[in-house]
């Protein structure tokens, strides 16, 4: 996160890769935020799995379907940072 508790692109980076890892021939470095996951290689279940990752690591409050619906990183990114966060322990 960001000194304003933003999740970076760095950081959704870091977790698509964890969750599917990194189809050969494309490059996740740069500025990735406006090209669909379908051309980075990642398909729903893949998408599904990096929410729930980044859900847990947060402790965000997300909805699957919502999270169907996004079809690039910039989308993901501002779901997550605009996502409300489950009470709980801090």
């Amino acid at each position: 996160m960001t000194n304003d508790g933003r999740i970076t692109l760095a950081q959704l980076v870091s977790v698509l890769r964890e969750c599917a890892g990194e189809d050969e021939g494309v490059d996740l470095g740069g500025d990735i935020g406006d090209r669909t996951f379908t051309d980075l290689g990642y398909d729903s279940l893949a998408l599904l799995e990096t929410s729930a990752r980044m859900a847990e690591r947060f402790r965000l409050d997300l909805d699957d379907d919502v999270i169907g619906e996004l079809t690039t990183p910039a989308e993901l990114l501002r779901y997550l940072n605009d996502a409300p966060v489950k009470p709980g322990e801090e």
